[in-house]
């Protein structure tokens, strides 16, 4: 893609960036007609997203995006056509703080109420903000946030149900993660699909439980595992046997926290001179040995994919070398990005037998949120797909789409800079594909230039042709987090 940079010579301008931080108020559900190019007409089904909606609760700012209110986006594509909607998730908190036209909870990375240490101390409730991640499984359409219970909402409009305890299988209190893997063929389940989740409970010591949910919603299987010190866990992986968890040092004195002072994220701090220890949870009903191994593997957020080799284990993950500590007063729209340690994509290398890890740097481009064709997730795959920067080196904003070619070495990149900046990719397999690349690169674009949000539909074979179809949205949607796909259609237009 040709693209001219502002004169910093960057491949963006951090002034144009930060506007994708602009909070989105507006609920709208009407048919995308501005569209550059062609909706492949084997596209059908619906894309939905997740993420921030509000970056301000009544004109105060959060302290971190990371407390903002969920806010869903559903795009219905159908013979060539495509519907938009989004709809805040009407938590308890959020009906609330609307109510009032101000911060009534305190967020977890750092958002406090007005009146200081008086208004904050000893206020410990949470508020599920049910922001990073949206699922349809089970009949029912969820929205994740990984400290609380699931929230139920209605796919065809958005509305939110409320609480959703997944039948009996979680209890109040219980959190459910926002990164479910889906086991594409279960060899505990007679070769039928899967999904393994987990919930991380704090104390001493701290406790991971994994859930594996049939496809009508039902428990299957229910492991809890005791894992020494401190956990923080975003994201996991499966393999056929195991489920894996990457346990990074960190300390969290909650002091601060408890006396109003801080969010207790930004109690939470990475100790990069120690080990992460990897857990190897086997996913066999019948038990077997969990296997716990460390490695300097930094910090990650999320994995990739993971697969069985023999006895050892391979997982490909987003690896930082440090995590800059949550600072309290800082404006996360003035990042220094130069000052950050990028996120890469290295493979480790888990030996069951020996109880060794291994690892290898695959490529020094910064890069966030990758996603593989279902099909392969727990198995040997060869592409990964990932959000990028536009440059080599160094950190910066996601700008591009990045394939990478594990078997063969080799990548394509497709970048929207300068006025363009990217999130998560979602890739759809074609429904006559047979090709573990054959589909589409599904993509949400915030285009600094005009002030909206765009869809983007790639081929996932050839990235580098750009976008087979572009949909302009009405209004830009804050950058957002996760979110996934699914061949089912609820809007009729």
């Amino acid at each position: 893609m040709t693209a001219t940079f502002p004169r910093t010579d960057k491949p963006y301008d951090q002034s144009a960036w930060q506007k994708g931080y602009d909070s989105q108020r507006t609920e709208l559900a009407y048919e995308i007609t501005e569209i550059d190019g062609t909706i492949p007409p084997e596209l059908n089904g619906t894309l939905f997203r997740n993420g921030p909606g509000l970056l301000d609760i009544g004109g105060t700012p959060i302290q971190h995006p990371f407390d903002g209110d969920g806010m869903i986006c559903a795009v219905t594509l159908k013979d060539g056509r495509a519907h938009f909607q989004n709809r805040f998730v009407r938590t308890e908190g959020f009906v609330a703080e609307q109510k009032v036209g101000k911060p009534v909870f305190r967020g977890v990375f750092g958002t406090q109420k007005p009146g200081g240490f008086f208004s904050n101390a000893f206020d410990l409730r949470i508020k599920n903000i049910a922001n990073t991640n949206v699922l349809y499984w089970g009949k029912k359409l969820l929205a994740l946030w990984e400290a609380a219970e699931p929230h139920s909402l209605n796919p065809e409009n958005l509305e939110t149900k409320g609480i959703e305890y997944l039948g009996d299988i979680l209890q109040p209190g219980d959190g459910f993660a926002a990164h479910p893997r889906i086991d594409p063929a279960s060899i505990w389940d007679d070769g039928e699909p899967c999904l393994v989740n987990f919930a991380v409970k704090p104390g001493v010591p701290t406790r991971i439980v994994v859930y594996e949910i049939s496809p009508e919603g039902k428990l299957l299987r229910k492991k809890e595992h005791k894992a020494d010190g401190f956990a923080f866990i975003h994201d996991f992986v499966i393999t056929p046997n195991y489920a894996i968890f990457f346990q990074a040092s960190v300390k969290f004195n909650p002091l601060p926290y408890v006396l109003g002072f801080k969010g207790a994220g930004e109690c939470v701090h990475f100790q990069a001179d120690k080990p992460t220890k990897m857990l190897v949870i086997p996913r066999d009903p019948n038990g077997g040995e969990v296997h716990a191994l460390e490695a300097e593997a930094g910090f990650v957020f999320h994995h990739a994919n993971a697969f069985e080799q023999g006895n050892k284990i391979i997982v490909d993950s987003v690896c930082y070398q440090s995590i800059p500590q949550v600072q309290s007063g800082m404006d996360y729209k003035n990042v220094d990005f130069d000052a950050l340690d990028p996120g890469q994509l290295w493979r480790f290398t888990l030996d069951l037998g020996s109880g060794k890890v291994t690892r290898e740097l695959l490529d020094s481009r910064c890069c966030e949120f990758p996603v593989i064709h279902p099909d392969y997730v727990g198995r040997d795959y060869r592409y990964v797909y990932i959000g990028a920067t536009h440059g080599e080196t160094g950190n910066a904003p996601l700008q591009a789409v990045w394939k990478l070619d594990l078997k063969e070495n080799q990548q394509q990149l497709y970048s929207f800079a300068p006025h363009g900046f990217a999130g998560e990719p979602i890739f759809v397999p074609h429904p006559e594909g047979n090709a573990e690349d054959q589909g589409w690169v599904l993509m949400m674009i915030y285009d600094s230039e005009h002030h909206r949000s765009d869809i983007v539909i790639l081929d996932a074979q050839n990235l580098e042709q750009g976008p087979l179809a572009t949909l302009h949205l009405k209004q830009h949607i804050p950058y957002g987090l996760h979110g996934s796909w699914t061949p089912e259609l609820f809007v009729t237009f």
